[in-house]
């Protein structure tokens, strides 16, 4: 069993489509298109038909990849492709050993939700992998494996910068990489940028929550699974402090 929930569902390892030559293509371009905007395979440095045959392998009903995004903590974010028939989408979420139910972050696909991470938080996940569990451990490709989950408002300067790098290390042409980061953050094709704060209790709560959010994000957007509610529901104080420094939200934690 790769998740817990999802014992009935032909869930298979992702990572190695990673190889793909085609991979980021097929997992990309729909973030980069806008109205003035309509990427092409070549952007990614490769040509259709290898974007068709990893689209092709992340699609598959009889094999739904998942990517293991270990960070500290014994956290993982998990990128699933859950190939329904007629209703496919991607599931993005947090697990843990201790925790009774995974934490949403984002749907993809029909009854889409998001955004599921601010900038800060996707940020810290990519740069903190823990080697010790099994997953994708390489900065870049955790980075951009995630990057479907953003919206926020507060990006910082160098972060075209950062998503560049990313994509040059994933095999992208040089000449290609600022355009293509550009498009990828320039406006997310499913949702606005969200507004991202901390504080003690939930803002629908009227501070009354019995267990506040302590150093863990709130969104304002009202799509997001994260608006308005914890990031995951029925963990104790001690494994909501434990998340928050995991997601270098609240170094007191």
């Amino acid at each position: 069993m790769l998740i817990e929930g999802f014992e009935n569902a032909p869930v298979v390892v992702g990572e190695e489509l990673l190889a793909l030559p085609g991979f980021w293509a097929a997992y990309l371009m729909w973030l980069s298109r806008t109205e003035d905007c309509d990427p092409e395979p070549e952007w990614f440095g490769v040509d259709g038909a290898d974007a068709d045959a990893a689209w092709d392998a992340l699609s598959d009903e009889d094999q739904w990849p998942v990517f293991r995004i270990p960070f500290a903590g014994g956290h993982t974010a998990m990128v699933l492709g859950c190939n329904i028939p007629e209703d496919p989408g991607t599931e993005y979420f947090i697990t843990h050993p201790g925790w009774g139910r995974h934490g949403h972050l984002t749907t993809l696909g029909g009854h889409h939700a998001g955004p599921g991470l601010s900038w800060r938080e996707l940020h810290h996940i990519a740069r903190t992998p823990d080697l010790s569990a099994p997953g994708v451990h390489a900065e870049h490709a955790r980075l951009l494996l995630l990057l479907p989950t953003l919206g926020d408002q507060g990006m910082p300067e160098d972060a075209v910068d950062i998503i560049g790098d990313a994509l040059e290390q994933a095999g992208l042409p040089v000449t290609e990489t600022r355009g293509t980061a550009e498009a990828l953050l320039v406006d997310h094709p499913l949702w606005e940028p969200a507004e991202w704060t901390l504080s003690g209790a939930s803002p629908l709560s009227g501070g009354k929550d019995p267990l506040p959010f302590h150093g863990i994000l709130h969104c304002d957007g009202p799509m997001s699974p994260r608006f308005g509610t914890r990031l995951a529901q029925g963990i104790t104080r001690e494994q909501s402090d434990r998340l928050a420094h995991a997601l270098g939200t609240w170094s007191a934690a």
